[in-house]
């Protein structure tokens, strides 16, 4: 089973002017796709961890031979974590539902949940991720470098922004606070709300 580009559910510049087409269309094609060829370049003399899905082979790191494992991290992280970014991004979704819900009551406010992902997004050092993660039962910030995933670490990923340069370069050029700032603009919450609801079952 090789793995394979997932589809967008949207056009390019359907996240305009917040995402721009281009920008899009480039992440996806070519960095999501480089991602792929070489994760399923590392595994083709590993039958046996060909039938496993990207997200099987993240939670079981240790087990994945040593001649690949850093090829399966890196990118099978970055396979992964697009797969997920994908869908959490829609124009015009008002922020509600349990989630919600579960966010004020664990940061105080919306605003300060916005603050404190924000923080986290701005001040990861050079390339990596901002996640809104479930804990066992409690919502947690934190970032991971490069392509690394929090299931890797035991934790679920419910809401996650690349803040790699190549998502945002071509727009916002060094100004990263500004594409976060646009990145609250165009989250799916319906979406996410289904992804917090799923991981408390």
């Amino acid at each position: 089973m090789k793995h394979i580009l997932p589809d967008l559910e949207y056009t390019y510049d359907a996240l305009e002017p917040f995402i721009d087409a281009k920008t899009m269309e480039i992440h996806h094609t070519k960095h999501h796709q480089a991602y792929i060829d070489k994760l399923n370049q590392a595994l083709e003399n590993h039958d046996g961890l060909k039938t496993k899905t990207v997200k099987e082979l993240l939670e079981n790191l240790k087990n994945i031979p040593e001649e690949i494992r850093e090829a399966v991290r890196n990118h099978g992280g970055g396979h992964y974590n697009h797969s997920l970014f994908w869908p959490m991004l829609k124009k015009n979704v008002p922020a509600q539902g349990k989630v919600i819900e579960a966010i004020k009551k664990e940061f105080n406010t919306f605003d300060s949940f916005k603050e404190k992902f924000a923080d986290a997004a701005a001040k990861r050092f050079g390339s990596g991720w901002a996640w809104l993660v479930l804990n066992e039962e409690r919502l947690e910030i934190i970032s991971t470098p490069n392509q690394d995933n929090p299931v890797t670490v035991g934790k679920t990923p419910i809401l996650g922004l690349d803040v790699w340069e190549h998502a945002y370069y071509l727009k916002y050029q060094n100004k990263r606070p500004e594409y976060i700032k646009a990145f609250f603009e165009i989250i799916n919450w319906e979406h996410i709300n289904r992804l917090y609801e799923h991981a408390l079952k």
